[in-house]
């Protein structure tokens, strides 16, 4: 893939430092884009570029100025930005949450994802059409117990989504939701539950929950459709998963 210039497609991906991230941009490698991965750990996003031929940006998107570097490291033009930065952190019910873990939730899931949005946004329009595209959560479109700050951020995520769409109707970018449900990552349950037993028990008896190539693999679906061709939302379960609360284990 390439432009009129005969340069390649420009990608950037945020939370590139490990599961669905990294994945995302080590497929998006594959199909011929160069690849800008942003994250906070600096050792492992120099690796993975390294390894597909991208560039590293030491990016904290919760913080406007790392923001406004990526932007300028990306450069005019940028095919296909992936807001994947996020997290969750905590189970704890409405009723005895710590307000501070919902803020840090909200701050990365949200105003990250605004945050890198308006600073990339002249750069998507550029590329004609560019490709937004949003690593919400299937807990952005359902509740469930214990899940409350994490579907709150999440929520925020999806109607962002979907006011963009429509405040940028008639301008050259194309803006996607991605809503993954259960994903086996080396990170995203050991991050939230800070137990290593705790978050094994969050896959016991699931044969086959996603992994974050599966992700991936939706990421670069979306990304090379036809140019007149956007995909609102992209709701991606295992077959194990029904709803949140609704997952099949065997024995």
């Amino acid at each position: 893939m390439s432009d009129t210039s005969g340069s390649p497609p420009i990608a950037v991906v945020t939370g590139a430092s490990s599961g669905i991230g990294a994945a995302t941009a080590e497929r998006l490698a594959g199909e011929g884009f160069h690849v800008f991965c942003a994250a906070r750990r600096t050792e492992r996003i120099e690796e993975l570029a390294a390894r597909i031929g991208g560039a590293a940006v030491t990016c904290d998107v919760t913080d406007a100025e790392d923001v406004a570097a990526l932007a300028a490291a990306a450069g005019p033009r940028v095919d296909v930005l992936i807001n994947n930065a996020g997290g969750a952190f905590g189970q704890d019910k409405v009723a005895a949450s710590d307000p501070e873990p919902w803020r840090r939730m909200y701050d990365t899931n949200v105003i990250g994802t605004l945050l890198v949005t308006q600073a990339l946004l002249p750069a998507l329009e550029a590329a004609d059409p560019g490709t937004l595209i949003n690593i919400g959560s299937i807990a952005g479109r359902l509740a469930y117990e214990g899940g409350a700050g994490y579907t709150a951020a999440k929520h925020g995520v999806a109607v962002m989504t979907e006011t963009l769409r429509l405040e940028l109707n008639g301008r050259p970018v194309r803006v996607t939701e991605i809503a993954p449900g259960m994903v086996r990552t080396e990170e995203f349950a050991l991050v939230r539950l800070g137990d290593p037993s705790k978050a094994e028990a969050v896959y016991a008896g699931v044969a086959e929950p996603l992994v974050a190539d599966d992700i991936a693999d939706a990421v670069v679906w979306v990304a090379t459709r036809p140019p007149h061709v956007n995909i609102d939302l992209l709701v991606v379960k295992p077959l194990a998963q029904a709803a949140p609360h609704k997952v099949h284990r065997e024995g």
